[in-house]
């Protein structure tokens, strides 16, 4: 007896619930994960009413001051403390390579306002063209 074959289609579709799947995962991760790359020195922010700074195309340059007065900035991940001197001459370094770069103090709100002032005059002579503030949102 003969059997007769049928020859099937090759069915030529993409299966693409493994890819939602893997999507979805990825975002869980990157939402936990996002907040915890926001690193510093623990300094208690003023509050103020103010608009948030667009930062998409260049990473800031972030330097701290502590309520003790000291400076501080992020160097391979690491918060290091260092002397004004020192924070000019990298600042002035990264503006030489990036001058775009966006250059933010975060100040303590119980630090005295000259100091504040002082490094901001300090950063605008090592290069940078304007130098912002970084304040918390207030509590409603």
């Amino acid at each position: 007896m003969k059997t007769k074959r049928t020859k099937r289609k090759l069915v030529a579709e993409i299966n693409v619930v493994p890819y939602i799947d893997v999507t979805l995962v990825l975002l869980v991760v990157f939402m936990i994960t996002a907040p915890l790359l926001m690193q510093g020195v623990k300094v208690e922010l003023p509050d103020a009413n103010s608009a948030p700074m667009d930062t998409k195309d260049q990473e800031p340059f972030i330097v701290s001051i502590k309520a003790d007065g000291s400076y501080w900035i992020d160097v391979s991940g690491e918060n290091k403390a260092e002397s004004l001197a020192v924070i000019k001459d990298r600042v002035a370094k990264v503006l030489r390579q990036k001058p775009k770069t966006p250059v933010l103090v975060w100040g303590d709100g119980r630090v005295d306002y000259g100091v504040v002032v002082h490094l901001m005059s300090e950063l605008q002579l090592a290069g940078a063209p304007s130098v912002g503030l970084v304040t918390e949102p207030p509590q409603k």
